[in-house]
This record gives structure tokens, C-alpha cells and sequence, in this order.
């Protein structure tokens, strides 16, 4: 789906939640602000194989749709910090479910592998 498509408002909720938090890095992105704020590097340790590129544009396109705050502070080297606004917490609270079915499901599959 285009971002553009995502900002339409004839389309479904569910589709216009799915536009923000879609690709392979938001998801984990949102769950590691969770914890409180981060700065860049402690983001790309935290998930390796994640280029700094990759990062940068996701973290725009998140701060964009209003879900993370960036916090430049005046200091040489530049230090920046990334932390979830409160409608990105509230995503992150909505998503819970999702998440918990989603080990279930894990679940389920691992049995399965088990039983064969």
C-alpha cells in the first residue's frame, strides 16, 4: 500500500493502521521505544541486519505519522533521541493483542512440528 493511499479516508481502519506500522522494522521499532527513549545507534544494535538508512526512514516516516518524537540536544557530537509520543503508545497498546495471538499461534505451530 502507498502512504498516500493510507492518509485516504475511505479506506478501511484497519488498512489505514496496517499503512503505519507496515515494512520489516516498525513493528520491532515500536516495541523497542516502548521501553523509553533511544538514541539512533542503540536502535541499530538492538536490530541487527538494520542499515542506518533503512533506520533514518523509518523513524521519519514513524515521527511523520506522529507516533515518535525526535529530540535534538545541542551538544558536539550531536546527540539525538527517538521516544514514542502518546499516540504512538496508544498504538503500541492496540497492538497487544495482536502480538499475543500471534505467540499463540507460534505456539500452535511449535505443537505441531512436535506431534509430527
Amino acid at each position: 500500500m502507498t502512504r498516500s493511499r493510507a492518509q485516504d479516508p475511505n479506506v478501511c481502519g484497519v488498512t489505514a493502521a496496517i499503512a503505519v506500522i507496515e515494512g520489516k522494522w516498525k513493528t520491532s521499532l515500536l516495541w523497542l521505544l516502548e521501553s523509553g527513549p533511544h538514541r539512533p545507534g542503540e536502535l541499530r544494535r538492538r536490530l541487527p541486519g538494520l542499515s542506518e538508512k533503512v533506520l533514518t526512514q523509518a523513524l521519519r516516516e514513524m515521527e511523520e505519522d506522529g507516533l515518535v518524537h525526535r529530540e535534538v540536544h545541542d551538544v558536539l557530537p550531536p546527540k539525538t533521541v527517538y521516544s514514542l509520543t502518546g499516540f504512538g503508545r496508544d498504538l503500541a497498546e492496540a497492538l497487544d493483542p495482536l502480538a499475543e495471538w500471534g505467540h499463540r499461534r507460534l505456539d500452535r505451530l511449535r505443537e505441531r512440528g512436535a506431534a509430527s
